[in-house]
């Protein structure tokens, strides 16, 4: 089930790539005007990260980080998908599942191992050691514990959000979950918003 909503929101995504970019014009107009608002969104993230000297060669990838998961966070606060009945299982937000936050977590570090390697080699390890041998298995618990901090804060949040919406409507339906829902598309927006500044920040921070 989980899957099926990734491929849907990705679905989406692109279609409002090809809207925006399709006979796009010197002056910003619709759909281009849209895609263009939320490129220089992502390209502030970025910069302020990252710095004027690297922000650039990392825009793809904070910005895919930043759309997928505010796009997975609204496909969950906005798409009533448990009127969807199904045999087994229910569709939901896929940030809902613990194993798509830990997958976005693990590319995160990748991601930065691989900004350090690449611009320092095996250099990069010394930070293990620095400033004092004394600190490596804090540095190295360090790196265990970004991922799992990034993962279980973004699960954490899109769970508790739905489990307050699913009682709500269950005691009093329609008239009080609307607010809580409203709520939590602007908590959906805000953790896609933290997911990818502190991506942007580990990244700079290996860079460094």
């Amino acid at each position: 089930q989980v899957l099926v909503v990734i491929w849907f929101v990705i679905l989406l995504l692109l279609i409002f790539s090809f809207l925006g970019t399709r006979g796009a014009d010197r002056i910003p107009h619709s759909w281009q005007n849209f895609m263009e608002s939320a490129l220089d969104f992502v390209v502030d993230i970025a910069r302020n990260q990252l710095g004027e000297s690297f922000y650039r060669e990392w825009i793809p990838f904070i910005g895919t980080l930043f759309l997928f998961i505010f796009g997975c966070n609204w496909a969950g606060a906005v798409i009533p998908w448990k009127l969807i009945q199904l045999p087994e299982g229910e569709f939901a937000a896929p940030t809902n599942d613990i194993n798509t936050t830990v997958a976005l977590a693990l590319l995160t570090s990748f991601s930065y191992f691989y900004a350090g390697l690449s611009k320092k080699g095996l250099g990069y390890f010394k930070r293990y050691v620095n400033p004092i041998p004394l600190l490596l298995p804090i540095n190295i618990l360090e790196d265990f514990t970004k991922p799992l901090s990034l993962s279980f804060r973004l699960f954490g949040n899109v769970l508790a959000d739905e489990l307050t919406v699913t009682v709500l409507t269950s005691l009093v339906p329609l008239v009080i979950p609307l607010p809580i829902m409203l709520l939590g598309i602007f908590a959906g927006s805000v953790q896609a918003l933290i997911f990818s500044t502190l991506a942007a920040a580990y990244i700079a921070e290996a860079l460094e």
